[in-house]
């Protein structure tokens, strides 16, 4: 009796704890191999470890049985994904957003709508039950790219050495900038398919989709980012803070700007990578946290706790569901298209108006390396 009493007591969370310690530690020994010799990230390890972990295989983490999965699930998603856009935001240089901005804009918008249409002709063709615009409801969650695995991309020593600056930066700004800007594109699906009129499901676009939640979550965004950056320096002169405090705001701000976000309801993504970019716009912020490990160490973890999270989490009894047409090889048929035509032809076409992609091969390696994610 004893012993059941023990056992239900450690399961559940009490197992979270013990597959995310485990992996960290097993994957910091052998880091170095992992990355720079295998080329793997903690992204495919963490994911391939909460499968073996998960219900499908050993049965010792399973999230689903905790109750209010998908409450748990959006709320470890919007935490790590608002992080992860807040650092990148902090880590490009100063005034990059600007100085850049044609560039993005031509990456961002056109390649996201083209990819968008893209993947919801294919879901018409493979998943004839479904109408268009449910196809494109569909195909909005598979639209923006995924910071945290771009910045497994990017980072690390073996991005640093062959992978070009320009590359690395402006792969990382427009997987920052369209995880938010991706909310249009499936909000507009979404008021089709609920509203009767078609006036009003693009009157409700334009003021919620646009003006609310992107314009709005910008807005937002960048001035507490900016508001904070004063009162930072004004500290600073004032000596009242030091270095370590400046590294801790990687994870507090980004946390109270996604909660404030959250609170009136614009888009907490967008403005957690504004508030980034805000708060370093001058560059004031990076230079008294250049050369500190605490948000790459935090951001490991995160990365780690996501993905062992999303392997356990994994519903494959969902990848078989004869009577909704939705079967195995259809699925690897929409994946191995959205590889091929979600974002390199029209990255290839484009390049030349992005001033950050000098050539052909970077191009292709900008849209191969787009990494799909499912929006929350």
């Amino acid at each position: 009796m004893g012993l059941d009493i023990h056992l239900l007591e450690i399961s559940g969370p009490g197992y979270a704890y013990i597959c995310l310690g485990g992996f960290v530690v097993a994957f910091s020994m052998c880091s170095l191999l992992v990355r720079e010799k295998l080329y793997i990230s903690e992204v495919v390890l963490g994911t391939g470890f909460g499968i073996l972990m998960g219900p499908y295989v050993a049965g010792i983490f399973d999230p689903r049985s905790w109750g209010h999965t998908n409450e748990i699930t959006l709320e470890v998603m919007r935490i790590v994904l608002a992080m992860g856009l807040f650092a990148i935001g902090i880590e490009l240089p100063q005034n990059y957003m600007a100085k850049h901005a044609k560039g993005l804009l031509v990456l961002v918008v056109p390649t996201m709508a083209f990819g968008w249409l893209i993947v919801a002709g294919v879901l018409c063709g493979l998943f004839p039950q479904l109408t268009f615009v449910s196809c494109l409801v569909i195909a909005a969650c598979l639209t923006p790219t995924d910071p945290v695995i771009c910045a497994a991309i990017v980072g690390g020593k073996f991005a640093t050495k062959h992978v070009p600056i320009n590359l690395r930066r402006i792969l990382a700004a427009e997987s920052a900038a369209n995880d938010g800007l991706a909310y249009p594109f499936l909000s507009i699906s979404i008021y089709l398919t609920v509203q009767s009129s078609r006036a009003v499901a693009f009157e409700k676009w334009i003021l919620v989709g646009w003006l609310y939640q992107v314009i709005m979550g910008v807005v937002l965004g960048a001035v507490i980012g900016l508001s904070f950056s004063h009162l930072m320096k004004a500290s600073h002169r004032k000596g009242f803070i030091d270095r370590e405090a400046y590294v801790a705001q990687y994870l507090a701000l980004s946390l109270f700007v996604t909660g404030v976000a959250s609170m009136i309801g614009t888009d907490d993504l967008l403005a957690a990578f504004a508030a980034g970019c805000a708060i370093s716009w001058d560059g004031h912020f990076n230079d008294h946290v250049e050369g500190e490990s605490f948000a790459s160490i935090i951001d490991l973890v995160l990365n780690c706790a996501c993905f062992i999270y999303i392997g356990a989490w994994l519903s494959f009894k969902d990848f078989n569901i004869p009577e909704l047409g939705i079967v195995p090889w259809r699925l690897v048929v929409l994946l191995l298209t959205i590889f091929a035509l979600r974002r390199i032809p029209f990255v290839l076409l484009l390049y030349k108006w992005i001033p950050e992609i000098t050539s052909w091969k970077e191009a292709l390696f900008s849209g191969h390396f787009g990494p799909v994610r499912r929006l929350r």
